[in-house]
């Protein structure tokens, strides 16, 4: 009974700020916005400022002051909603990551600039596929993915295979969940150079589009086997030399429902983790750019 009234507050308290945010907006800027302004470019402009800054702003206020205590089950929007689950691993260096991802057939993605927003959605109107377009951010202790790689299914729109990995390291020794730790954001300029680091990562694919629940944001429908992804990733490193190096249970086999309508995740909770085979010494990073997490 404790663990119902406990998860009703939480979404009271979620649903409240919306609601009240929602409330302004309509008696509010609206109205302000509407003078001398046409009716639906005032509609299209409050609901911009609704749903893209003023509630999202709300969700980040809101995580700085309840953080996670633990490895996560999943990531989070920047508002704070459950989204993809943490699902694999990948024990090397950036360098080696990037060109075992790519060599697997990834692309690594675009940075998430204005451009490249731009670029993505005349790529999603025009039906013209952009192999390496960016990925919104999802967060892991309030930390945006530091690398991002996605395949994206030619004979599908808005359909691909994507994963953002977050660099993490662990303790010498057993690797286990209380042993993994979060690499420190001042030694960001180590991610771009020969350094071992666990990338933690969260696997899923992109089956459409779908609105947000919470603020009617367009957003991608991810298909609800996530395992199945995670797995994707592991048999083709595999092919290429990587080991199977620990398979950890985050937590037990779960349904999550996300914020989109209709949408939910089916996992088995595990994360499986593989190590990356070393470069040979003729190889040369194409990649050495510094994370922005």
């Amino acid at each position: 009974m404790l663990h119902y009234l406990v998860r009703f507050a939480k979404r009271l308290a979620v649903l409240l700020p919306g609601l009240a945010i929602a409330a302004v907006s309509i008696f509010n800027i609206y109205p302000l916005i509407n003078e001398g302004t046409p009716a639906l470019v005032a509609f299209l402009l409050t609901y911009i400022l609704a749903a893209y800054i003023l509630i999202p702003a709300v969700g980040r206020v809101i995580r700085i002051f309840f953080k996670q205590k633990h490895l996560p089950v999943y990531s989070v929007t920047p508002d704070g909603y459950a989204s993809d689950p943490v699902n694999v691993g990948i024990i090397g260096t950036r360098e080696q990551l990037t060109q075992a991802m790519q060599k697997a057939g990834w692309d690594l993605a675009d940075d998430y600039t204005l451009p490249n927003m731009w670029r993505s959605v005349v790529s999603g109107l025009l039906h013209v596929p952009y192999h390496n377009a960016p990925m919104s951010g999802l967060y892991l202790f309030g930390r945006k993915q530091d690398i991002a790689f996605e395949i994206m299914m030619e004979d599908r729109w808005l359909h691909r295979h994507h994963v953002r990995f977050w660099a993490t390291t662990f303790d010498d020794g057993k690797l286990e969940l209380k042993s993994i730790h979060w690499f420190p954001r001042k030694h960001n300029k180590a991610l771009a150079a020969d350094k071992t680091l666990l990338w933690l990562g969260a696997a899923s694919k992109d089956v459409g589009l779908a609105l947000i629940k919470h603020n009617a944001q367009l957003t991608h429908m991810i298909h609800p086997d996530t395992d199945g992804e995670r797995d994707l990733i592991i048999d083709q490193l595999q092919i290429d030399g990587a080991k199977l190096t620990a398979e950890l249970t985050v937590a037990k086999p779960y349904r999550l429902v996300n914020r989109a309508w209709s949408g939910y995740l089916q996992t088995d909770g595990r994360l499986r983790i593989v190590t990356l085979p070393k470069l040979p010494k003729s190889a040369v990073s194409t990649d050495t750019s510094d994370s922005d997490a």
